[in-house]
């Protein structure tokens, strides 16, 4: 399947919602320590090589992308300026970005949109707190502050549109509910950080988090005293994790061991599928919404690579 060679080291990448050829990849300079960032907008080509559409250049790097779900030129991009910028693909890119959220006051690690009501979006940040932002407006809507270290996720839940989780530093996971004052629940999921975090997509109670401890856990915040499922077989930190869009109980996780893994979390033998394609830290992974089974992984390798679950990626 196909690859494509980035300038610089990548973070993040993410699907598109609408078009299932499209993709958008977030990379940073000098493994984000320094240096400026790209926004790589990509097509992947069924018979071909992958495709730039867009590449959009910034100051400083940058660490996560994700999609609009309303409009489908619109991208989101985590700037480690502290800013959240707005791309649209439909214009030139000497127009671009056509709006930059400045408020946090660290790097901004994690952005997610808004699945339910398709109108707000969430920036996650290393000065230890999540903001709700709407497209329209160019302050945010609410800061939610109660983190005690960086906050490196921020993930909606995919059936309630005022419900979303963080993952942090401090070692917990907070659910929290945006009509309420506070996080509604606490999750004291790891005893190292917490570097993701996301809902599975057929159960909105299921939440999964991984963590600096090299292990994935799957809870049910109806009674998280003890989690459902304790995933282990990465070597190293787990940078990040997706559940199938597709499998309720399938899901994908990438490590500083260079490892990309799949997963079933119901199963007892829940490793299913291990691809060691990246020959520096894996740290971007997402799953197609509109194709099933199909993937696409990022590193610091400065490699993008789209490949079916089953195939080898660097098959040609």
């Amino acid at each position: 399947m196909p690859v494509f060679k980035t300038p610089f080291n990548g973070y993040s990448v993410r699907f598109s919602p609408f078009h299932e050829s499209q993709l958008a990849v977030a990379t940073a300079q000098n493994f984000g320590i320094l240096g400026n960032g790209r926004v790589h907008i990509l097509q992947v080509n069924p018979n071909g090589p992958i495709s730039e559409l867009a590449a959009f250049d910034t100051a400083d790097g940058i660490y996560d992308v994700c999609w609009s779900e309303a409009h489908d030129s619109l991208v989101i991009a985590a700037s480690g300026d502290g800013s959240v910028k707005l791309y649209d693909l439909s214009l030139p890119p000497t127009n671009n970005p056509i709006r930059s959220f400045k408020e946090h006051t660290r790097e901004v690690h994690s952005v997610d949109y808004n699945m339910v009501r398709k109108d707000s979006f969430l920036s996650a940040s290393w000065d230890d707190t999540v903001k709700l932002w709407t497209v329209d407006r160019n302050a945010s809507v609410r800061t939610f502050k109660e983190h005690a270290y960086c906050v490196y996720s921020a993930a909606w839940n995919p059936r309630h549109a005022d419900i979303f989780a963080s993952a942090s530093g401090d070692c917990t996971t907070r659910i929290w509910d945006v009509r309420e004052p506070g996080s509604t629940m606490i999750l004291p999921a790891h005893e190292f950080e917490i570097l993701t975090c996301d809902w599975n997509k057929y159960d909105d109670c299921i939440i999964a988090t991984a963590s600096v401890d090299k292990s994935i856990k799957v809870w049910d915040v109806r009674n998280y005293r003890v989690p459902i499922a304790v995933l282990n077989g990465h070597g190293y930190a787990v940078r990040k994790v997706r559940f199938s869009p597709h499998r309720a109980s399938a899901m994908v996780s990438c490590s500083y061991d260079m490892t990309v893994c799949m997963w079933d979390y119901m199963v007892e033998d829940a490793l299913i599928g291990r691809y060691d394609h990246h020959t520096e830290f894996a740290v971007g992974v997402d799953m197609s919404v509109l194709v099933e089974g199909l993937l696409a992984s990022t590193g610091w390798d400065e490699l993008v690579y789209v490949w079916q679950h089953g195939m080898d990626p660097r098959a040609a």
